[in-house]
């Protein structure tokens, strides 16, 4: 996302080559909170990707569990482009936007995947996915960058370096009480990401060991229901 909710970008690295990689990058990991969503059969079910880039996540979803039909959003423009080729016949629809202006409770489940640490009003968010969903609909917000992170002052000057979004300095707790502020029943867990994780010698953790505790006890899936 960018400095305001509101402005487009081209996309979310200043390197566009960089996007691609992370793409590639981010497929072993959405494999797994896909799997621990309590929502099985999705096969009559619309789905919100919020800041879904190049589409992978709905991708991905679809061909683990084919859900109905589904709406892409993000302000990279480019990575919206990129997307629609990406998609071939799947139900998706993508859309270059920050806010859910015309989507009132059309939403079965929501997903986003390190997304919500750039929302500058994480409020106005909050609110936003909220109408987006029927009654009982699910949010499944997936992120490891908040501030109980301890590589937190690193990487908070990596996304200053390498990309073209503004980061924001929230805790855990700080996302619980914005959802729950929204009117969610907000529950979360650890990803505890139990695949092998692949070693990246100038990735965001260079420290092995880093990377290890990153996937498995800072990440942290909330899953937020509407009532």
């Amino acid at each position: 996302m960018a400095e305001d909710a509101q402005k487009n970008i081209g996309t979310w690295y200043i390197d566009p080559d960089a996007e691609d990689r992370m793409a590639d990058g981010h497929a072993p990991i959405w494999r797994h909170p896909i799997d621990l969503m309590l929502e099985r059969d999705l096969s009559d079910k619309n789905v919100l990707d919020f800041g879904c880039n190049q589409g992978g996540l709905l991708r991905h979803l679809y061909a683990i569990r084919p859900f109905r039909r589904a709406l892409g959003i993000d302000i990279a423009e480019t990575s919206i482009a990129k997307a629609e080729t990406l998609k071939g016949n799947l139900p998706i629809q993508h859309q270059v936007g920050g806010r859910l202006e015309g989507w009132s409770e059309e939403f079965d489940l929501a997903v986003s995947h390190e997304v919500i640490y750039l929302v500058p009003d994480i409020d106005a968010h909050a609110a936003d996915i909220r109408q987006a969903l029927k009654s009982g609909g699910v949010y499944y917000a997936v992120t490891g960058c908040h501030t109980d992170n301890p590589l937190w002052p690193k990487w908070r000057e990596l996304v200053a370096n390498r990309t073209n979004t503004v980061v924001q300095d929230r805790s855990v707790t700080d996302y619980g009480r914005a959802f729950e502020k929204a009117g969610f029943a907000v529950s979360a867990r650890k990803l505890e990401y139990d695949g092998f994780i692949p070693f990246v010698a100038d990735g965001w953790t260079p420290d092995f060991a880093d990377a290890l505790d990153y996937y498995t006890q800072t990440k942290i899936v909330f899953r937020l229901v509407k009532p």
